[in-house]
């Protein structure tokens, strides 16, 4: 008996039908999924709505935390990228040609955008509200089978009711329209819904903008009020003259505005008593909470994933602990934001949405941030004779010696 039909004899024996290695129809399950949403919003089997993002993209556009969001964006965004077999799988030319198609698909995603500006909209998404979407449609061309156009995630709502078919219907959009709202319903193989921090509670994933919310409202209130009153041109001081009437009130507060007020004299009284100076502040740095504000950065970052570092905080940093830092960010905050859209892309894209399933998208810029460390790596792989000249080069992405001599030719 064959390999492949002693693997898949029990499953067909069970009554399940098999498509290219993936189940086409799974077994009804007997738990209850997102029991907590069923308790708060009722049985109801219509649309599960996403809220507030106007404000978390209020938000998003304050200094503090754009350059939080930026700081794992750009670096993702930025990152090289290739398509390549999945493990276990043989290389051959039908292959080969496959992979060549989605790496000229994926360097023009659609009409409008690069890979870079597609990535960076549904990284922003899905920093800022854990909601990134793309919509993937097939094109009927065979040199470019795919088009993937990034969505407004905040604008997709979940159907409860989904029977778990890829070909039905899962999201509806919901576009604000001129005294209506249009709905749009997308099949769960026409959408990818990307969820950063996914619960079991709920179908909507958690932000890293999301966690921070309460902590930058409280940052914005406290820069907002030591702004006020570091340029309040109005002094913390006042002199209190006693038994003064009011003519000689007056005379002394034109004397002062003109002959002492910004001139740097300094002012000589003749007076029995000598007044009383009261101040409403010590007016020094304290006044400004800075290291309240300092200590709501900190908080901003460790939502992030990322060192206060990477905000500006660079006080307590030196060459010893700032490589650790970078390297640390690299692994909490980039590594797991670019695993989740490569496996998406996989998921969603090729093997769903193509029926391709054995090759993936990778980013190849993950496993070692530092280019001097990966070529050392590679160094001791070849001269101990783990790692091939060929196999080094094809983890790069490179085309081998031979076809590069015989192209310059």
């Amino acid at each position: 008996m064959k390999i492949a039909e002693k693997i898949w004899k029990p499953v067909r024996q069970a009554g399940l039908r098999v498509l290219g290695g993936v189940e086409a129809s799974a077994p009804k399950r007997k738990t209850a999924p997102l029991p907590s949403i069923f308790q708060t919003f009722g049985t109801r089997t219509e649309l599960l709505p996403k809220k507030t993002p106007e404000a978390l993209r209020r938000f998003a556009e304050t200094p503090i935390a754009r350059k939080a969001i930026n700081t794992i964006k750009d670096r993702v965004a930025g990152m090289n990228w290739r398509i390549q077999p999945r493990r276990g799988r043989v290389l051959d030319e039908e292959m080969q040609h496959r992979i060549q198609m989605l790496t000229e698909t994926m360097e023009q995603p659609n009409p409008d955008d690069s890979f870079r500006s597609f990535a960076e909209q549904v990284l922003e998404d899905i920093i800022v509200g854990g909601y990134g979407a793309v919509e993937l449609r097939l094109t009927g061309d065979e040199r470019r089978p795919l088009a993937l156009y990034p969505v407004d995630g905040a604008t997709i709502q979940m159907r409860a009711d989904w029977d778990g078919k890829p070909d039905s219907p899962r999201y509806v959009q919901v576009t604000s329209m001129i005294g209506s709202a249009q709905k749009i319903e997308l099949d769960d193989n026409e959408l990818s819904y990307i969820r950063l921090n996914a619960r079991t509670y709920t179908p909507f994933g958690l932000g890293r903008l999301e966690v921070a919310f309460e902590t930058i409202h409280e940052f914005l209130g406290a820069h907002r009020f030591a702004a006020k009153l570091a340029s309040n041109s109005v002094v913390q001081y006042a002199l209190w003259m006693q038994e003064l009437d009011p003519a000689q009130h007056e005379r002394l507060i034109r004397w002062w505005q003109d002959e002492i007020e910004g001139t740097g004299r300094v002012p000589i009284l003749t007076a029995e008593k000598k007044p009383e100076v009261l101040r409403f502040g010590v007016g020094t740095d304290a006044d400004l909470r800075l290291a309240w504000q300092e200590f709501l950065i900190r908080i901003i970052a460790s939502a992030f994933d990322i060192p206060p570092l990477f905000l500006g905080m660079e006080m307590d940093v030196n060459r010893s602990t700032a490589q650790e830092l970078a390297s640390s960010a690299f692994r909490t905050a980039i590594v797991p934001t670019a695993r989740l859209l490569a496996e998406h892309i996989t998921r969603d894209a090729i093997a769903k949405r193509l029926g391709w399933n054995d090759v993936e998208f990778v980013f190849t810029d993950l496993d070692a941030p530092d280019p001097l460390e990966q070529a050392q790596i590679d160094q001791i792989l070849l001269s101990s004779g783990v790692l091939t000249v060929k196999e080094a080069r094809a983890a790069r992405g490179w085309q081998e010696l031979e076809k590069m001599g015989a192209e310059a030719e």
